[in-house]
């Protein structure tokens, strides 16, 4: 909770470069436990007590000598452990364990002027991210250098004041900076892709937004495939499974376009189609899930018994078939579209099963991603 006393010039102490209205909050994940609130009332004088509070109790040296301490006062209050130090020069103007976000405040207070959280860490903080990482990741200009620190890992950006939010903390990076920086940042492009797809499907952000996003980032790491996967012909794709479908099976076997994110209607309450092929009554559900947790496979199943209701066909399918077998599940597929009038799907290479039996098995060389004029 921040207090009423504490002014935007106060933190920009801190940040000068950064605009004053970054450090108005919004409401933080944590705070500081009362007790600790308590015991810096009686340590602090008011004007940094008002900056202990509002940076979760984790203030730096040089805000306390600005603030009329001395480094003798310091010492005293933590050789009698009121105080706690994290990393030189950057205390815990309380005792016992740190809080989460004092902990991140504790590592941009380290990083110094125009640091702010971001890849991993910001993921976190804005709820992209299911868990805390054990390291983290913080932003400084270019034009600065900080020394390594336990725990941290420090990126260099020219865009760094660009890329923060204005106004959230402890200072983060905008959530679709966030996304492209943990995009670039990605071992592999279906990892690159499962950040873009949970953000959009999380509804953390849009489409628009990421484009917009992405058009300032002109050396983002596969630029192409980024630039596929937020045109409007892919809105609606919300996991990896659903882009390795639309690259692997749609796509190159020339189906119809379908439509993503389907809406429906099952005993009052919404429902969505992965993939629905509305003029050819046929569905396309994917499961990426090694198992179904709980009641989840029952609910999969009363959707599928909805949609033969609804006079549709649904076919299920899950990783293993999209990533390594997708011909064999597009000859499924293509058979089930053609038999509801479609005549445009077309094999992906001279030994694809498109177009023959889906019984027989799909020769060695088949492989997606190749369409045969």
């Amino acid at each position: 909770m921040i207090t009423k006393n504490l002014t935007p010039p106060t933190m920009r102490n801190l940040h000068p470069e950064i605009p004053a209205a970054f450090f108005r909050d919004t409401g933080g994940i944590l705070s500081v436990p009362g007790a600790s609130l308590l015991a810096m009332s009686r340590d602090l004088p008011p004007e940094l007590l008002d900056l202990a509070q509002h940076q979760r109790g984790v203030i730096s040296r040089d805000q306390i000598l600005l603030r009329g301490l001395n480094r003798g006062i310091i010492g005293s209050r933590l050789r009698r452990g009121s105080w706690q130090p994290i990393y030189p020069g950057i205390y815990a103007a309380f005792s016992g364990e740190l809080s989460r976000e004092a902990t991140l405040w504790a590592a941009v207070l380290r990083a110094g002027r125009g640091a702010v959280l971001s890849h991993q860490t910001a993921a976190e903080l804005w709820g992209l991210a299911d868990a805390p990482n054990s390291l983290i990741h913080v932003t400084i200009p270019s034009d600065r250098r900080v020394s390594k620190a336990p725990g941290l890992v420090l990126h260099l950006s020219a865009r760094a004041l660009d890329a923060a939010h204005p106004s959230r903390t402890p200072p983060r990076t905008r959530l679709e900076e966030t996304v492209i920086d943990l995009w670039e940042a990605a071992p592999s492009l279906d990892s690159a892709v499962g950040w873009v797809t949970s953000a959009i499907g999380r509804r953390l952000t849009t489409q628009d937004k990421l484009r917009s996003a992405m058009q300032v980032r002109r050396r983002a790491r596969w630029r192409s495939q980024l630039a596929e996967l937020l045109s409007p012909d892919l809105a609606g794709i919300h996991s990896v499974l659903e882009y390795r479908y639309v690259r692997d099976v749609e796509r190159p076997h020339r189906f119809p376009a379908g439509r993503r994110q389907a809406a429906a209607r099952r005993n009052g309450r919404s429902e969505y189609r992965d993939t629905l092929y509305e003029e050819y009554l046929t569905v396309v559900e994917l499961d990426g899930r090694v198992a179904h947790p709980g009641d989840s496979r029952w609910n999969d199943i009363h959707r599928d018994n909805a949609a033969v209701t609804a006079g549709l066909s649904t076919m299920r399918y899950g990783w293993r078939d999209v990533t390594i077998t997708p011909c064999v599940i597009a000859a499924e597929i293509a058979d089930a579209l053609t038999r509801r009038g479609y005549d445009g799907t077309r094999p992906c290479s001279p030994t694809c099963p498109v177009g023959r039996s889906a019984r027989r098995p799909a020769q060695a060389g088949c492989g997606a991603g190749v369409i045969v004029a």
